[in-house]
């Protein structure tokens, strides 16, 4: 009897997963993806299409041109997984059922019960994000003028706040926009928790571009035209963009495994497998532990392209009785775009462990060739490289 395989999610963690799956499985099973959207969005090159959303055609591919005939797509948001019955419940009320089921579909943005944050600010978890900020950010601009100009507050100051702060300021210079930049960051330096020298790097990059910076306070309250900062900061402000963490989607809730209490990620083992034998989870959904180690993989694109191969190869185990591979994440090092120039840290291979100008854009740019590459083929990624 053929086994139904069914995969959630359209980002690194779901489409390499399926990549992986199709190479691996052959005619052992059929293979079922879903998700909200019908393409892939290379989502750590897309706060680009802040600057020029004509770029969201180099970051976004069809799952047609990703998939092979026989995998069936569903475009639909899953509203709830019975792991009793081996059914996925999607928004319309129809069914998938799964043998075996790979939970891939990312997470959502964590406000953390800030008041006001929620319904004032945008996020970037998406195509329609991203183009929504370019709008607002361009509208704002319109409105302004340079003894008035528009008040752009980022909150967070890690891997995509910096990013998105970075285009921002190269749209208001491409397009002489009237245009303040503010990243706010509650911890003392941006790009938190990292190695001081990268933090210094960036720090000079972003004030460079005339990014005011302000750390050590976090934001406390936000309404419609206010955000405030620790006890006494107050910035005004036309446009909130808020990237300060994540959270698990609403329906991982509803799966019967093992999960934070916090932000209901799921927790899985270095094989990926949770504590439903038929369930497995990768990427930003999961927590995914390490061998030796205390804290799971990072949330990362590069985690979740290394583990999607694995995840792939297991289900294909699980289906033929085999042992399942352990997977431990193998960080190749950190590249972090500010506008045009960008910073490389700790890059596997190297010996400059920080460093930026053109050898870390050029990296860059490589790395995000490479991954298009992968999913849709060597023509999409030449394409991209020039923009990335």
């Amino acid at each position: 009897m053929t086994e139904d395989v069914v995969v959630l999610g359209s980002g690194y963690a779901g489409t390499g997963a399926i990549k992986r799956l199709e190479s691996e499985l052959d005619d052992e099973a059929d293979l079922t993806w879903v998700s909200d959207v019908d393409h892939h969005l290379v989502l750590h090159e897309s706060h680009r299409c802040i600057r020029d959303p004509d770029i969201k055609d180099k970051v976004t591919f069809d799952v047609s041109t990703i998939k092979s005939p026989s995998t069936r797509f569903i475009e639909a948001r899953v509203e709830s997984v019975d792991t009793d019955e081996c059914v996925v419940t999607l928004e319309d009320d129809s069914t998938v059922e799964y043998d075996y089921l790979l939970v891939g579909f990312g997470s959502q943005t964590a406000f953390f019960g800030i008041d006001g944050l929620k319904e004032h600010s945008l996020t970037l978890k998406s195509l329609a994000d991203v183009l929504e900020i370019h709008e607002v950010v361009t509208q704002a601009a319109r409105e302004a003028s340079r003894n008035d100009p528009a008040q752009v507050i980022v909150g967070g100051a890690g891997l995509s706040g910096i990013q998105s702060a970075g285009e921002i300021a190269e749209f208001r210079d491409k397009h002489r926009a009237p245009i303040d930049i503010h990243l706010v960051e509650g911890l003392e330096n941006v790009f938190p928790n990292n190695d001081p020298v990268v933090q210094a790097k960036l720090r000079k990059l972003l004030e460079t571009k005339d990014i005011e910076i302000h750390t050590g306070e976090f934001i406390g309250e936000v309404d419609d035209e206010v955000v405030y900062v620790g006890d006494e900061k107050e910035l005004e402000y036309d446009v909130l963009l808020w990237t300060g963490g994540i959270t698990g989607q609403d329906a991982a809730e509803t799966i019967d495994v093992e999960k934070d209490e916090r932000n209901n990620r799921i927790e899985a083992a270095s094989d990926f497998q949770t504590s439903d034998e038929r369930v497995f989870s990768i990427g930003d959904a999961a927590l995914v532990d390490q061998p030796g180690q205390d804290q799971p993989a990072p949330p990362t694109a590069q985690a979740a392209w290394q583990a999607a191969e694995v995840a792939g190869e297991n289900i294909a185990r699980s289906i033929r009785g085999q042992p399942l591979q352990e997977w431990e994440h193998d960080d190749k090092g950190t590249l972090i775009s500010v506008g045009n120039k960008a910073v490389a840290h700790d890059v596997k291979g190297v010996p400059i462990n920080t460093f930026g100008g053109p050898a870390a854009k050029m990296l860059k740019k490589t790395v995000a060739a490479r991954w298009i590459n992968t999913v849709t083929g060597v023509g999409d990624a030449a394409k991209a490289f020039p923009d990335m």
